[in-house]
């Protein structure tokens, strides 16, 4: 859990990656990439979306609802940032379902489809679920999976989590009550690492 301001500014390295929050100085670079993405690829996909809401007044305000989020340990979002280049690729979030004794979140990740097929999402997913580990302290991180997105079932593979269960009528969307796939990683299963490899 994050108790202080100071806290949040979590960040971990990988070979070609950088795995950290927002800034509002991020701005026109977040920008861009949203406006570079290419058309929606699956219903999974978001592709390409209308972002003339996305003033720089309203990404300050999304920095500062994140951030309260961390210091409240409801969620935490990072950037996933390319290194040579500083562009932003993508965003990793995790969602605290339960602490007490079971130490449990969740995690999400999506990659901008312009970056796809060059092994971001699985170096990216692993920086987050050490971040997730050593930082945030979670024992447990599930991952929930649509039935039919293939993609991410074996990106969370890739990434070191393992297929447990179906869970059905398990949330809500597409208009319906649609069952998710459930995959895990307890963090006593997983080596140390340092640099997210």
């Amino acid at each position: 859990m994050i108790s202080k301001e100071a806290d949040f500014e979590i960040q971990l390295e990988t070979e070609r990656l950088i795995v950290r929050p927002l800034k509002k100085e991020d701005y026109q670079n977040w920008l861009m990439e949203f406006e570079r993405r290419n058309p929606s690829q699956h219903r999974h996909d978001e592709g390409k979306k209308d972002m003339s809401e996305c003033t720089e007044e309203w990404f300050r305000q999304l920095i500062e609802k994140q951030r309260e989020l961390a210091t409240n340990d409801i969620a935490y979002i990072f950037g996933v940032f390319r290194k040579p280049d500083n562009k932003h690729i993508g965003m990793i979030d995790f969602s605290t379902l339960e602490r007490m004794d079971f130490q449990w979140g969740r995690i999400g990740y999506t990659i901008h489809n312009q970056h796809w097929r060059m092994g971001y999402g699985k170096e990216a997913v692993k920086a987050a679920l050490t971040i997730a580990h050593k930082d945030l302290k979670f024992h447990r991180i599930e991952a929930h999976i649509n039935v039919d997105n293939t993609a991410s079932m074996k990106l969370a593979e890739s990434a070191g989590m393992k297929f447990e269960c179906k869970r059905e009528g398990f949330i809500f969307e597409f208009g319906e009550w649609t069952d998710n796939l459930i995959y895990f990683i307890n963090f006593n299963d997983m080596p140390s690492s340092s640099n997210g490899n």
